[in-house]
């Protein structure tokens, strides 16, 4: 993990900003960049309606001072008033989401959270004068799988949300005196991930961890951009302090092969059964490879984890967890942990 100086600190060596708001802060990004902003001195409003979050992912955080949580819906009128901030950081992470296969049945609300959801996270970014940060994901080149062309379908309308989301940024940001910009960002691993994703490693990490058997798509050849959650973290922050308004991708620049990662799954879990492909490579579309030149030239991040460690410590994470999740203070019919 990089030091805090690195994404640019005051004089008396605290972050740049005072106050901010993490939207889907209660996901598995967003409350470790929740952690992170409070360890250094940022006062922490944890926005998050639980739909896809988990209030065990931010229970560490409960009592610590600055750090609110609040259950509220980022598309619902007022969900951000005028009680709250003000903030001089918005991180908008309750967006059309990581993964379409986290909510394939659920079109209306993935469109609602890219045009609602990403208005009113920018209103309250613009009510404060706040630099504002939209996490976007990449969108694959070409067809996608199943059907995944029809524009009325679940992933036509993934990509729909998340082209929308980085145009109302992008739109935003024209205007006189805003400050936004976008990251797209690759598959991250670590402590509090989801396994249940659709993807890779998690779907790997979820059948080994359950004792097998460990399918790997089409011929496991296709490669795949790892980054450890420490380091995006910390990628998502420099972008943050810095004044970019073009898109800036952040993931690994190692690219493991399907097989090779489930290989280390395997190794990691220790469960012995071996993996079996699936079936032609035709059969699965190559994943988007993050361009991350533009990272490392201008804000000179760089990943520090290697892949087979960042897997490491993610499964020694998920054969470790414990604790249970404190009681919410109830405060004027909302959810508020203080």
């Amino acid at each position: 993990m990089m030091p805090m100086a690195a994404y640019g600190t005051r004089p008396d060596g605290r972050a740049p900003w005072t106050r901010a708001l993490v939207t889907g802060g209660a996901g598995f990004l967003g409350s470790h960049l929740c952690t992170r902003l409070l360890d250094s001195g940022v006062e922490v409003d944890c926005l998050d309606d639980l739909s896809t979050g988990r209030a065990e992912k931010v229970a560490h955080l409960a009592g610590r001072p600055g750090f609110r949580f609040l259950e509220r819906d980022i598309t619902e009128p007022g969900a951000v008033g005028s009680r709250d901030g003000p903030y001089d950081l918005v991180l908008h992470l309750a967006g059309p989401g990581p993964c379409p296969a986290a909510r394939p049945d659920r079109p209306l609300e993935l469109l609602d959270s890219a045009s609602a959801g990403t208005r009113a996270a920018l209103a309250a970014a613009d009510r404060d004068g706040a630099r504002f940060l939209l996490a976007s994901t990449p969108l694959p080149d070409g067809p996608a799988p199943q059907g995944g062309t029809d524009p009325f379908g679940p992933l036509g309308v993934y990509a729909e949300a998340v082209r929308f989301a980085e145009a109302l940024t992008a739109a935003h940001a024209g205007g006189p005196g805003a400050e936004a910009g976008t990251v797209r960002l690759f598959t991250t691993v670590g402590p509090r991930m989801r396994t249940d994703d659709g993807g890779i490693p998690g779907t790997l990490l979820a059948q080994a961890l359950a004792g097998g058997p460990v399918t790997v798509p089409g011929d496991g050849g296709r490669r795949h951009s790892l980054c450890y959650v420490d380091d995006m973290v910390d990628g998502v922050l420099r972008v943050a302090a810095g004044r970019s308004v073009r898109p800036v991708d952040l993931g690994g620049d190692e690219a493991p092969t399907a097989l090779e990662i489930a290989r280390r799954v395997l190794e990691l879990t220790g469960c012995d059964t071996p993996p079996a492909v699936t079936g032609p490579a035709a059969d699965v579309p190559e994943p988007p490879r993050p361009v991350t030149g533009f990272a490392h030239e201008i804000f000179g991040w760089m990943p520090a984890v290697p892949w087979t460690e960042g897997l490491a410590r993610t499964v020694a994470s998920l054969t470790d967890r414990t604790g249970t999740v404190p009681a919410a203070v109830g405060r004027d019919g909302e959810e508020y942990w203080t």
